[in-house]
């Protein structure tokens, strides 16, 4: 019989554990104001018990960062069945609803996504393939000549969308000022109101 932990041993409830109280450290204190002494003592375990699983605390950071990605381009990635329409009209829907979804994600996240999305290395990547994916998306629904009314670089546009994604996630969806819908209606509506007008 091979060796090792069962699912759902002692074994695996202590690496839960470690995960657990590593996003509530990580998130309230940040990574350089947490030790691993600290994550170990909050789970209750013991420090070889954290080798276990982890080769480092870097390591640990690391698994969370790909946790909070894979759920973020999960939901970024998603395929909508309800919006078959393409051109401006179809982009705006879409954006709108990939927005609620994200904004619902982070709200089911909190703590990971203070890691994963404002506070890590991995962070801008994040924030940089979330561009990249924004503009694939007008492009798909060929919509980048409607959106030159702005007179302004759709590149540029996009990243000053994304970085107000950004702020109003920290400032108003994570301090519970606003509901996932309201934030992602509001973000619409500030960025695409003029072209709603044409539509």
């Amino acid at each position: 019989m091979a060796r090792g932990r069962k699912f759902n041993s002692n074994g695996e409830l202590s690496k839960k554990l470690l995960l657990e109280k590593a996003i509530e450290l990580f998130s309230d204190k940040g990574y350089h104001h947490t030790k691993i002494s600290d994550i170990v003592k909050a789970a209750n375990v013991t420090q070889p018990t954290f080798y276990l699983y982890f080769k480092s605390k870097d390591a640990l950071y690391n698994d969370l960062n790909a946790q909070f990605q894979s759920g973020f381009f999960a939901v970024m990635n998603s395929k909508s069945t309800d919006i078959i329409e393409y051109g401006l009209q179809g982009f705006v829907t879409l954006l709108e609803q990939k927005l609620l979804n994200l904004f619902v994600y982070i709200i089911e996240n909190p703590e990971l996504t203070k890691i994963g999305f404002i506070e890590s290395k991995q962070a801008q990547l994040v924030k940089n393939q979330m561009t990249q994916q924004l503009l694939h998306l007008i492009y798909l629904h060929d919509c980048d000549k409607d959106l030159q009314l702005y007179s302004v670089d759709i590149k540029i546009m996009i990243d000053c969308l994304v970085g107000s994604i950004e702020r109003l996630i920290i400032t108003n969806l994570l301090e519970e000022k606003r509901l996932p819908a309201e934030l992602a209606n509001d973000i619409v509506q500030l960025y695409f109101w003029k072209t709603k007008e044409v539509i």
